[in-house]
């Protein structure tokens, strides 16, 4: 992956199209802005019931964004991120459909995982309720599958199928997708969900030590076949810390809330003591297609996190505040397909749409260790599509508008816009930014230092104004916020 800003987006809703569209405006708009993208599921079906995470096949382009030659051509121009979706299998899929008809006698039927195959000796309440849950719903939904009812586990939602990835098939078929990645060109995969993918009779059947072995083994086979690996773990702190230390790349999820935390309250400490320990083999994003989360700088039972309890409901309480209530609409129980742990909001609406705070966070961003992943609708500062979450009643979907050309254009004239995209050439092109990175805070004021050799950059934060700017070696000021 090079060391340069990365573009998160789905196919259909940046330019409104296909593949093709989107490759033109990557050479042409946005010709040199971004290193590489991350491409959000573009299997078959894209408008399944989780906007392309529950895809019905895994292994086609769905024909209404091209096809895996389209997505061969676009690795010619730009490095690609694809998902492998660890945890689950769709219920529309042909696998599940050839079980449901033939029971244990259909060859992928070990895909599956069944609540027996956990639990053979049956289930006490200590057991259940020491199952760590994304979602308030019971991990179980039931099917007829043959002639018999059985409970299937369903982490996520009773239409996504746990895969049993101990099983040989399980294995087989995640292989599979991994050597359709390599024929077109995928140079790195974000493994969803992965946390989720080992249970056992009496744990949280998440993030167990077994789990750790399972990713490692799945980062080596993808290493095999030239492509890194990125794993999407929504935990403490600590779990992102220990599972770097494991594979290629993890997210900085503590990073987002830390910095609504600081723009918020003007208090740095907290971003500055994460800034000190966070692992250096990340990828920093503050939006992406999912809410933003506070759960990854929480407590998990008796260790601490980044942030005290109550400065995550003051900061919760502040976002829904800022976006006049829009994120308290599509957050929580307000909507469907809701996570515990995430508050549905662009990251642009949970600033209050203050351009000056949102290009400060911009460059916090840019300037924390790692690698820098912008999401699409962060890319253009957009608000929060109410009219979609009208539409579909589904939370997450107030941070997922579409926009044509057209928006896109017009977007990208906008003046915040035009300084972000400033800001992302100076992290993509500054040799600063491969050496060695330090910080200084003091009192107000948060510096980000990077040097190397010669060349340095230091972005110097009053978090008390809410003011910054960048400066060189020579002293000049590159940037004022």
């Amino acid at each position: 992956m090079k060391n340069q800003v990365q573009l998160i987006t789905y196919v259909d809703r940046f330019g409104g199209s296909d593949l093709n569209v989107l490759h033109q405006l990557l050479k042409e708009s946005l010709r040199d802005v971004f290193g590489g993208i991350h491409l959000l599921p573009f299997y078959t079906p894209i408008d399944g019931s989780d906007a392309g995470f529950d895809p019905d096949d895994h292994l086609t382009v769905d024909p209404r964004l091209g096809t895996w030659d389209d997505v061969r051509r676009l690795s010619d121009d730009v490095d690609i991120m694809a998902d492998l979706i660890v945890n689950h299998v769709s219920s529309r899929s042909p696998q599940f459909i050839d079980v449901v008809s033939h029971g244990n006698s259909s060859p992928w039927y070990s895909l599956f995982l069944t609540f027996q195959s956990v639990f053979p000796d049956g289930a006490r309440e200590k057991d259940i309720t020491a199952i760590y849950r994304p979602r308030p719903s019971l991990p179980w939904t039931p099917y007829t599958l043959g002639d018999t009812r059985q409970l299937l586990w369903t982490t996520f939602t009773s239409e996504q199928l746990d895969i049993n990835v101990e099983s040989e098939v399980g294995m087989a078929y995640l292989n599979g997708i991994m050597d359709r990645f390599e024929q077109s060109g995928v140079s790195m995969i974000r493994l969803d969900a992965a946390g989720y993918a080992i249970k056992r009779p009496g744990t949280r059947c998440f993030m167990l030590p077994e789990t750790y072995t399972f990713i490692q083994q799945l980062s080596d086979s993808a290493n095999a076949r030239g492509i890194e690996t990125l794993v999407e773990i929504h935990s403490h702190y600590q779990t992102q810390i220990d599972i770097a230390n494991r594979v290629g790349r993890v997210y900085d999820f503590a990073l987002p809330p830390l910095i609504l935390h600081l723009m918020f309250t003007a208090d740095a400490k907290p971003l500055a003591n994460w800034l000190r320990q966070s692992p250096r083999n990340c990828i920093t994003v503050l939006d992406t297609h999912d809410g933003i989360g506070v759960l990854d700088v929480g407590a998990d039972a008796d260790k601490p996190g980044l942030l005290e309890p109550e400065a995550i409901d003051q900061l919760i309480e502040t976002i829904h505040q800022r976006s006049n209530d829009q994120s308290r609409l599509a957050t929580g129980a307000a909507a469907s397909n809701l996570d515990l742990y995430q508050v549905n909001c662009t990251y642009y609406a949970a600033l209050g749409e203050r351009d000056n705070e949102y290009l400060i966070a911009r460059a916090l961003q840019f300037f924390a260790p790692g690698v820098p992943q912008v999401y699409y609708t962060g890319l253009l500062a957009g608000g929060n599509d109410m009219a979609l979450l009208t539409k579909t009643g589904v939370g997450r979907d107030i941070n997922r508008a579409y926009y044509d050309v057209a928006q896109i254009e017009d977007a990208l004239k906008r003046p915040v816009v035009v300084e972000l995209i400033r800001l992302i050439r100076v992290r993509n092109e500054h040799p600063a930014f491969n050496g060695d990175f330090s910080l200084d805070h003091s009192g107000d004021q948060l510096s980000l230092i990077w040097k190397n050799g010669d060349a340095s950059l230091v972005l110097t934060v009053d978090c008390e104004a809410r003011r910054a700017h960048i400066t060189d070696q020579s002293g000049e000021r590159l940037f004022e916020m």
